[in-house]
């Protein structure tokens, strides 16, 4: 799949799954500003990286809960592409609460990232989308079948199904399209107890945790014109959990 020239924004871009879309989407040929919360040691080397693929990309600090940060982010973007092909909302924010125990605030914060920003940043990004852009969320399987502790970020990531099949509608007569990718339980850099592996290896259909490249390729699969006629979608990466 090639991106060659599209200009990329994508949230929450440093650690995870939000690095490995940022890698796949510049190897691709697309040229790419993206963010993480703040300054620090993933950041610098994530820009060593790009650096090293080659391309015009940008990684910055900016957290988008802020709107004084979102509306900075999209600037950025602006004054450096000029317009934008494909925007990636990945930043995201998860804690386990029983709930009962839900405070106002958890509730909020969680909502706020996983949900709120992607709204924020999709209605900021707007102006500068070009024709046959391409909006993706980063969704999660649990949003279609529920977990324990994580009633507020199961609500956060069903919304953005919502979402999205309302903006497909919506920003369709402008040739946008607007898609959720769902991952299942996949592996990044937190390491995984041995008893908590063996358990998903049970019950996903594949055997094996997923990686992260197996998600951002479905980021930059949709973020392409071979997905030119998808929209509203929500596209499960799980393994057949």
């Amino acid at each position: 799949m090639r991106l060659d020239g599209k200009k990329a924004l994508v949230t929450g871009g440093t650690r995870g799954l939000g690095r490995a879309i940022v890698l796949d989407l510049a190897r691709s040929g697309a040229h790419v500003v993206t963010c993480g919360r703040r300054e620090g040691e993933a950041a610098r080397d994530l820009a060593r990286e790009l650096k090293e693929t080659g391309g015009d990309h940008h990684v910055m600090a900016a957290d988008v809960a802020v709107p004084d940060d979102v509306t900075r982010l999209v600037n950025e973007c602006r004054d450096r592409f000029g317009s934008l092909d494909v925007v990636v909302h990945n930043a995201g924010v998860i804690s386990h609460v029983p709930f009962g125990e839900l405070t106002p605030s958890q509730w909020s914060e969680v909502l706020d990232v996983n949900l709120g920003a992607a709204c924020f940043i999709t209605q900021a990004a707007l102006p500068l989308l070009t024709p046959k852009a391409s909006v993706v969320y980063v969704g999660s399987r649990v949003a279609t079948v529920g977990i324990p502790l994580r009633s507020h970020y199961t609500a956060a990531k069903a919304g953005l199904i919502g979402l999205a099949r309302s903006l497909a509608k919506e920003l369709g007569p402008r040739g946008v399209r607007v898609n959720v990718v769902a991952p299942g339980p996949i592996e990044t850099e937190a390491e995984v107890p041995p008893e908590v592996r063996e358990r998903y290896q049970r019950i996903i259909a594949l055997g094996r945790l997923g990686r992260p490249e197996d998600v951002a390729r479905a980021v930059t699969f949709l973020a392409g014109d071979d997905a030119a006629f998808i929209t509203g979608e929500t596209l499960h990466v799980d393994g057949g959990i």
